[in-house]
């Protein structure tokens, strides 16, 4: 695996967790603490536009936590099954907008969801009030 990057806090949890996992599965890295390397740090926020760690950088690309992977496991599994792309960078930003737009209809489906349940509710427990007043 060529190597990864990843950028820390020294006193990151997450961070300690993602690193022990990449140590016990014989995965290179370079550890780059964000505070030294702030310059750095900055063009990656951004460009990222999340200033969280631990970013991982691995073949050209960034990986974050939250964003691209859900816990040490997970990364893992994303690092170890990745491949580039071999598709354009427009076919590629087309298609992310498009899941974007997606989760974005589901999430405030599932919002508007639960708003209608708790109007339900409230409407359901003020009549029950009145009658018995």
């Amino acid at each position: 695996m060529k190597e990864v990057t990843i950028y820390t806090n020294e006193t990151c949890p997450y961070c300690k967790q993602i690193k022990e996992i990449l140590e016990k599965n014989n995965i290179e890295f370079k550890n780059k603490i964000t505070t030294e390397h702030s310059e750095e740090w900055k063009k990656i926020i951004n460009l990222t536009n999340m200033p969280v760690t631990p970013t991982i950088y691995y073949k050209d690309n960034y990986f974050l936590p939250g964003r691209d992977f859900y816990n040490p496991d997970h990364l893992l599994e994303v690092l170890k099954s990745f491949s580039k792309s071999t598709f354009s960078m427009n076919r590629q930003l087309y298609e992310s907008v498009k899941t974007i737009n997606y989760n974005m209809n589901t999430a405030f489906r599932k919002l508007d969801q639960l708003l209608r349940q708790i109007e339900t509710n409230t409407k359901k427990e003020e009549n029950e009030h009145k009658s018995t007043n």
